[in-house]
């Protein structure tokens, strides 16, 4: 049948999809590149957060805190106490001698016996003697003020009781009978010198020097009955002073 035109056959095309061929022969240039886009891909998978339970969540990590330094700690002597801080009596306008005498009774203060310079003035001092045992002011803690005259230690320190005693040697005042307060006195002494004297002055009252008449007549007359008035005023005046 020559006149019937025929249909042409369909013909079946397959795609095939050819991969980007890279050439081997690249440039040095162009491989750097490659690998410093690597590089950087790699660092950001790194930092990326961790994968998440459920699309569209963030997890969020608390900021790190910042812990203070603790300070550091006090540096400790030999005998296990820290070191002393700076010294008030540093720039002070005091004689040499009176702040090496007071900063030996702060360091190093002799048996029952407390002595501080005041922060109004240096020269003067609060005192504290407790009584000595075996004697009729055991138990007691007495008061005294000390104060350095402008003299010292050419001249001798000036001295007296705040609390009431029943001394032969101690007036009502609180003088004190001490030949080392008078013509015994030497700049040899020093401030603890007095303070011990005075002490030991609690433990042997001598009569024969007096300074309060009456008790020493009352110490002459009955000694044991003045031991007991002197152990009285003990307990009512320097208990807990």
């Amino acid at each position: 049948m020559g006149g019937q035109i025929k249909s042409p056959a369909l013909v079946k095309c397959t795609i095939v999809a050819v991969a980007p061929v890279v050439s081997t022969a690249a440039k040095p240039r162009d491989r750097l590149r490659l690998h410093t886009r690597e590089r950087t891909t790699h660092r950001l998978l790194l930092r990326s957060p961790p994968p998440t339970d459920g699309p569209g969540l963030l997890i969020l990590l608390p900021r790190p805190r910042t812990i203070p330094k603790a300070p550091p700690a006090p540096q400790l002597r030999r005998g296990g106490s820290p070191r002393p801080g700076p010294d008030p009596m540093a720039n002070s306008n005091l004689p040499r001698r009176i702040i090496k005498e007071t900063q030996r009774l702060l360091s190093e203060p002799a048996p029952g016996i407390s002595a501080s310079p005041s922060e109004e003035n240096m020269r003067y001092f609060n005192v504290m003697i407790l009584g000595p045992a075996q004697s009729p002011y055991e138990g007691g803690v007495f008061k005294l003020e000390l104060f350095l005259p402008e003299e010292y230690p050419m001249a001798a320190p000036k001295v007296r009781f705040l609390t009431k005693i029943y001394h032969p040697n101690i007036d009502k005042l609180g003088r004190i009978c001490l030949d080392i307060l008078k013509d015994k006195w030497s700049p040899a002494l020093q401030i603890r010198t007095v303070l011990l004297s005075i002490q030991a002055l609690l433990s042997a009252p001598n009569p024969d020097d007096p300074l309060s008449d009456n008790i020493a007549k009352h110490w002459k007359s009955n000694e044991a009955e003045a031991v007991e008035t002197a152990k009285e005023w003990t307990r009512l005046y320097a208990s807990g002073a």
